[in-house]
């Protein structure tokens, strides 16, 4: 189970750099079209005048599904924003019990996320939603890439709960420690 796991949080993080990657791709296209347009005017010629219809939106749409299918890997690596200075002040006993309940939290409420855009996600193809920009873009495949990014961390959420049971820590604790011990050395 565990090399499956593994790969369903790889899987996801690469599909986040995918989304922000094609962000940076976009944004890029159309900054080098409009240089071009300001250097055909600059030489007294008629501009291309390209643009990438609804780009803000398209972009707005792939931050928001890669920002959620990050959310896992990330837990995972210890890289979200926690407040281990308040954890590692307890003693160990304490720091399970805590560690244990907030992860149990956070996987209540990432399914909660889970079902609360799945069901945005089923409406939106139930009534084919479409976006209000030049281009249409069916809602329902963002709002499902979000779904799939909450289940996913909702999933990581109960790894780490079972591994706070099973072993009285994180995983992620073994990076977090290095990294303190590195900074006291």
């Amino acid at each position: 189970m565990r090399p499956f796991l593994n790969r369903l949080y790889a899987a996801s993080l690469w599909l986040a750099a995918a989304a922000l990657v094609v962000i940076a791709a976009l944004v890029a296209v159309q900054v080098f079209a409009r240089l071009i347009d300001v250097l055909l005017k600059a030489a007294g010629q008629p501009p291309f005048g390209f643009a990438i219809l609804s780009l803000p939106e398209i972009a707005g749409y792939l931050l928001a599904v890669g920002s959620c299918l990050a959310l896992a890997g990330t837990l995972k690596a210890g890289a979200h924003i926690r407040v281990t200075m308040a954890l590692s002040a307890m003693g160990e006993s304490r720091r399970r019990v805590v560690e244990a309940a907030i992860h149990a939290a956070g996987a209540i409420l990432s399914i909660y996320l889970f079902l609360a855009v799945a069901l945005l996600a089923w409406d939106s193809f139930k009534f084919n939603e479409v976006s209000t920009g030049l281009v249409r873009i069916p809602l329902v495949w963002p709002q499902a890439a979000m779904a799939v990014g909450f289940i996913i961390l909702a999933i990581a959420f109960l790894d780490e709960f079972l591994e706070v049971v099973r072993n009285g820590r994180p995983s992620y604790r073994v990076s977090e420690d290095a990294i303190t011990i590195g900074k006291e050395g």
